[in-house]
């Protein structure tokens, strides 16, 4: 039997991705480098195969919802949204379009993710029920800012991970999302409904899970989201006006929605007609900004607020060293914490964490703990006080994580 004629769009990075059998349903593939991972619950098929040292996500399903996604994703990644990768595409030419098997998208999937089931503890969230609301409200403010209507917001199509005291949401699934240059208060509306309803069904299955009456699901769940989301879009959104003689109040809105993490791309400042006031828009970018500092200054790439803590950490090593530049302007200090402190400690930590658990995460977690330590001392005990306290105890102060034991979701 003749193979079915395919077509394969795939990014540079990935070339062992060309020797793949596309013709093939990813259902009937049998290769060893498939390897189950935790993912949400998902309508297609998804498997996960190592490859090249990464681990790419497979999800077959029609023509037209892999190339919405694929577009989406590819349009959320050009603008620094919070979503999964996207690194390819394939179209079986010979296939009912609308057909499971018609298309298959290829994302890289997130390291250290989880699905929110993951997260569940009894009839409810555990600990961090607060962290992982707030992830998926300021999620859908970052998407609805960028443009991005989302169409079927869910618990189910976003993935999590630990990101220092926080929890980091990322978009995994979008078949139903659209981009636009800017969305309408109609539309942002109409995903929060979506959001609400969704939500509500989810609860209910997990009551049901749990052998619950259904009287006994958190439906007031989608509704306490909806709350944080308004809260949020109320800070990034509002327009100030600001007396002509006080500009330092337009610093002072940049700089706190920079530490709530908003990159600003764009200040837009309107002189009234009486000339005693100015009008002031911010153009938000996307949510990354400590990351992209940290980033800049160091090489080092992490979440938002791991970036957050590990910068504090680096402006505390700064400021027990001398002002010393080099020729590129970059601080010497920079260069030797990365060397002497950052980099060791990632090797130490990776010793003594659960096989699958973030370096990165580990390392904040032992920064919050000395920052608990100095705090009972009343002086700053050090990281490696700190560190032998954790061996000793074995409890820090904000326990570092486990790996995900919980089975993956078919």
């Amino acid at each position: 039997m003749a193979a079915e004629a395919y077509t394969l769009t795939v990014r540079p990075d990935h070339p062992a991705l060309l020797d793949l059998d596309w013709s093939q349903s990813i259902v009937e593939w049998d290769d060893g480098r498939f390897v189950d991972l935790p993912h949400g619950i998902s309508r297609h098929e998804v498997r996960f195969l190592a490859l090249e040292g990464a681990t790419i996500a497979l999800k077959e399903l029609p023509l037209r919802a892999a190339q919405r996604d694929y577009g989406a994703l590819r349009r959320l990644e050009e603008l620094g949204g919070s979503a999964v990768h996207p690194l390819g595409l394939v179209v079986r030419g010979e296939v009912d379009p609308g057909s499971e098997r018609a298309a298959v998208l290829l994302t890289r999937y997130a390291d250290y993710s989880f699905s929110y089931r993951e997260l569940l503890a009894g009839p409810g969230f555990g600990a961090r029920r607060e962290q992982l609301l707030d992830a998926f409200a300021s999620l859908l403010v970052e998407l609805h800012l960028l443009g991005c209507f989302w169409g079927d917001c869910s618990l189910s199509n976003v993935l999590y991970r630990y990101d220092a005291g926080a929890i980091q949401a990322l978009l995994v699934d979008a078949e139903t999302a659209e981009p636009h240059p800017q969305l309408s208060d109609g539309q942002r509306r109409y995903d929060l409904a979506i959001m609400v309803e969704n939500v509500s069904g989810e609860m209910a299955d997990i009551a049901a899970s749990q052998g619950l009456d259904v009287d006994e699901a958190d439906f007031r769940l989608g509704e306490d989201i909806e709350r944080r989301y308004e809260g949020l879009w109320r800070e990034v959104a509002f327009q100030d006006t600001v007396p002509a003689n006080q500009h330092y109040l337009i610093i002072e809105r940049i700089s706190r929605l920079n530490e709530l993490g908003f990159e600003i791309e764009e200040v837009e400042v309107d002189r009234r007609p009486e000339g005693n006031s100015v009008r002031l828009r911010l153009k938000i970018a996307d949510r990354n900004f400590h990351r992209n500092r940290l980033r800049e200054l160091t090489g080092v790439d992490a979440s938002e607020n791991q970036a957050r803590m590990i910068l504090a950490d680096l402006r505390h090593y700064e400021s027990m060293q001398p002002v010393v530049r080099t020729d590129s302007g970059k601080a010497l200090a920079t260069i030797r914490w990365r060397v002497d402190e950052f980099e060791p400690w990632l090797r130490r930590l990776a010793l003594h964490i659960p096989p699958g658990a973030d370096p990165v995460q580990a390392y904040c977690d032992l920064l919050h703990h000395r920052y608990m330590l100095s705090l009972a001392a009343s002086r700053d005990v050090g990281t490696e006080a700190a560190f032998r306290a954790w061996l000793e105890n074995g409890k820090p102060g904000y326990p570092l994580p486990q790996p995900i034991t919980t089975p993956a979701e078919s």
